[in-house]
């Protein structure tokens, strides 16, 4: 079944180019031009991935974004002019899949719909992670801590599973962030920082706990090995 694809951008012109290429492409598009239209579209729509402008009329990108994290798991390509780094660690942070700032080259911006959607589509076959109290369905897509059902954005799920998938295995912040977006961002490896601050509290980690996710100095992260 060819994939639909949600395009949302207040400027008319870049809609249409971006419209084109998808539809060159073999996608199914529908668009929106600001964001209260877009989630009107989304719920109408459904669709399989979403190109989410951030600067956007009557509701910006990043409440569209959060918005819709509170009821799918859709991957969400963020598209825009804005370049600061806070912008970037804002977005991964509330569950974007990928980042492409403006101006942009169509082809490419293609290719990154492509490459999400594909690894969608080729997602191992479901399993569980269990290890040191932690159980991780991916077939439900739930993490349960010492019991207890943990309360995950998307990207803080995918890192999670990443790290316990192999547990005493160190990840430099690169490669955990080409398993969040399948592109490495050198520029935005401190969102990892950030999300793995998030997961220790989360884990309950603090100065009279153990740490289950352990920093490796100079190169990144590791998930607790299990004792003998």
């Amino acid at each position: 079944m060819t994939a639909k694809i949600l395009v949302v951008d207040d400027e008319m012109e870049i809609v249409d180019l971006v419209r084109s290429y998808l539809n060159q492409a073999g996608f199914r598009v529908v668009a929106a031009y600001d964001g209260e239209d877009a989630l009107i579209q989304f719920k109408l729509e459904n669709p399989d991935l979403i190109i989410l402008d951030l600067m956007l009329p009557k509701l910006d990108g990043f409440d569209v974004a959060r918005k819709i994290r509170q009821q799918s798991n859709v991957p969400i390509l963020m598209l825009t002019a804005r370049i600061h780094g806070e912008d970037r660690v804002a977005g991964l942070e509330l569950g974007a899949d990928d980042y492409v700032p403006k101006p942009f080259n169509p082809r490419e911006l293609v290719a990154r719909a492509r490459a999400i959607l594909r690894r969608i589509h080729d997602r191992p076959q479901p399993r569980k992670v269990e290890v040191n109290g932690l159980n991780i369905d991916l077939e439900a897509i739930e993490a349960r801590w010492q019991g207890k059902l943990m309360d995950l954005t998307p990207m803080e799920f995918q890192l999670l599973t990443t790290l316990a998938s192999e547990p005493g295995r160190a990840f430099s912040r690169e490669q955990l962030l080409e398993a969040l977006t399948g592109t490495a961002y050198a520029s935005t490896a401190r969102a990892v920082d950030t999300h793995i601050k998030n997961l220790r509290k989360k884990m309950g980690d603090d100065s009279r706990s153990p740490h289950w996710i352990l920093t490796v100095p100079g190169i990144g992260y590791k998930f607790v090995r299990p004792e003998a």
